[in-house]
């Protein structure tokens, strides 16, 4: 599993290729998501703005998707990210060997600093990867779409190898309950000055529940536990505020101090509070969705009624999550964008469903464009390898790995499951899953399944976030269209021949554009997809050689890209 797993990293180093753009857009009506709601005693749904956007997307060799957001007078790549929620950027004032490189940085010129401290860990206790800086405010802008006092981290020491993948920072999609950086800019507002600490949040590097990060996940995976920074609060300044109380006032913080999208939905700003993402694939056979974010609006062509759409798990205050607020007690919230999982099947046979977790914790997976692998309990990771015949099988043997979501059968295409084991053959192929942590009550996240780039590579996702204050009025929740081809088998068993002279299957980086994708055609659906290609020599990539293989290893090992191999 190891070996695979390094192989996979090994395969994608290429230099980056600007990949052909059109000019991106900004429409002032996107398609409308109908939206249910209810009487709300202190109801804070606006008339909805008109604004609305699209960008494409870079793709380093399927192992992280960039898209290029302005911060300050700079354009810079970022790290699209589902499963995180906050905005960080490496700046010029890095002077450490991972940060000497080619990709844009933040200049900090326009930076203004809130003077609190960023502290990022992530990997296990032994890795001791993080990214370090200063919480501050700039001009950040994504698309067209602009926001003045934007809140995020510069950071100016970091042993990470972000921009190895030719990034040089995160862009979180996720909810404001998992944003690091709104909770220490919103508690340090709402502190007495000599109460200003963190101490009273559960130490990152301590956290029970590690993240298992593959090159593409950078943030910690436990969620800042609200609940304990408002009792602390409490107790430090002797209130007698209570916990619901306090939901009132962080909601209505959303609108100045949130992440970037969730500012533009709490102000009421997008045409619908939602974002779409399609990926491309760049690796066994280019083509497959255009890779593309929408913001505020459904890609033209894409009808609301055409997707599953799936409620979001929320959390109650007991297991970190808001309290509901006064006029809405029993109100709970979402923290992560994770939806619940009927079933999980391979090569259409039902697998068993995980012994480990407890079984009043439903199964659930975390929708995330920043990993690069399908991660599951380990039991039912073991069933499918058993089901393979081992950790290596033949590249041509197409396998599929389906989910069954919201009553929906939603397949993984069989070029996104696999990865050339070794390098100049492509006779043998491991696959993109690994094992995640097992969730616990009181201890982090509870979803069992992390649902990476293979997934998203083979649907259309809208990600809406609803009535961030009373979700009750407007749930939030995710539509799922599948993309996958009736032909995806032999269109793998195509590939794979093609690349029987060179050895080593095709793969290929471009990086963030400007504006939208070419788009070569639509399916049945009006998905855009791109061209396809399948043949190793391209004038967007070149085959990895030996030496390469060699010099990787020699920079996994020098700049801590966390590989937890179990």
């Amino acid at each position: 599993m190891c070996r695979s797993l390094l192989v996979l990293l090994i395969q994608l180093l290429s230099v980056l290729v600007s990949a052909d753009v059109q000019l991106g857009r900004r429409t002032n009506g996107g398609i409308h998501v109908p939206i249910f709601r209810k009487e709300s005693p202190r109801s804070l749904l606006k008339n909805r703005g008109d604004l609305s956007s699209a960008i494409g997307l870079g793709d380093y060799f399927d192992v992280t998707y960039h898209v290029l957001v302005t911060i300050g007078n700079t354009s810079i790549p970022l790290v699209l990210d589902t499963g995180s929620s906050d905005l960080w950027a490496i700046s010029d004032a890095c002077d450490s060997e991972s940060c000497t490189t080619e990709v844009s940085l933040y200049p900090q010129t326009s930076f203004t600093s809130t003077g609190l401290e960023a502290q990022l860990f992530y990997g296990d206790s032994q890795s001791g990867t993080y990214a370090l800086g200063t919480i501050g405010q700039d001009t950040v802008s994504l698309a067209g779409l602009h926001l003045d006092g934007q809140y995020f981290a510069s950071i100016n020491e970091t042993n990470t190898s972000v921009l190895d993948t030719g990034a040089a920072g995160i862009f979180g999609l996720g909810f404001p309950g998992n944003s690091f950086i709104w909770s220490d800019v919103f508690f340090d507002k709402h502190t007495l000055p000599s109460q200003r600490r963190r101490s009273d949040v559960p130490p990152l590097r301590n956290s029970r529940r590690r993240q298992e990060n593959f090159g593409t996940r950078f943030l910690p995976p436990a969620f800042p536990v609200i609940a304990n920074r408002i009792g602390s609060q409490r107790r430090q300044s002797h209130s007698n505020t209570s916990a619901a109380a306090w939901t009132s006032v962080i909601t209505d913080s959303y609108a100045s101090m949130g992440p970037f999208i969730i500012r533009l939905v709490a102000n009421a700003e997008l045409n619908a509070p939602m974002f779409t993402v399609t990926l491309q694939r760049n690796t066994i056979s280019r083509g497959g969705n255009v890779g593309q974010l929408s913001i505020g609006e459904l890609p033209a062509g894409i009808k609301n009624e055409t997707l599953t759409w799936v409620p979001i798990r929320s959390y109650s205050s007991e297991e970190g999550g808001l309290a509901g607020p006064t006029d809405s007690p029993d109100a709970k919230y979402p923290i992560n964008w994770e939806i619940f999982i009927d079933a999980v099947y391979m090569d259409g046979q039902k697998l068993n469903s995980s012994s480990l977790a407890s079984s009043d914790i439903a199964v659930s997976g975390l929708v995330d464009t920043g990993n690069s692998l399908v991660r599951g309990p380990s039991d039912v990771i073991d069933a499918i390898y058993t089901q393979l015949g081992g950790t290596e099988f033949s590249c041509s043997t197409p396998h599929t790995l389906a989910f069954q979501i919201g009553g929906k059968m939603f397949p993984i295409d069989p070029r996104d499951f696999i990865v050339q084991a070794y390098a100049d053959t492509a006779d043998v192929c491991a696959a993109n899953i690994a094992v995640t942590d097992t969730p616990i009550h009181g201890g982090g996240p509870l979803y069992s399944w992390c649902l990476g780039d293979p997934f998203l590579k083979s649907v259309l996702s809208a990600f809406h976030y609803g009535n961030l204050s009373y979700p009750s009025a407007d749930s939030p929740r995710i539509g799922l269209l599948s993309t996958v081809p009736e032909d995806a088998s032999d269109k793998l068993i195509e590939a794979v021949t093609a690349a029987s002279d060179s050895g080593n299957l095709y793969g290929t980086a471009e990086s963030a554009p400007t504006g939208l994708p070419v788009i070569a055609s639509t399916n049945s659906l009006g998905v855009p997809k791109v061209a396809e290609t399948q043949t190793s020599a391209s004038s967007n990539g070149d085959v990895v050689s030996f030496n390469r293989i060699q010099g990787w290893l020699a920079l996994l090992l020098v700049t801590g890209l966390v590989l937890l191999c179990t």
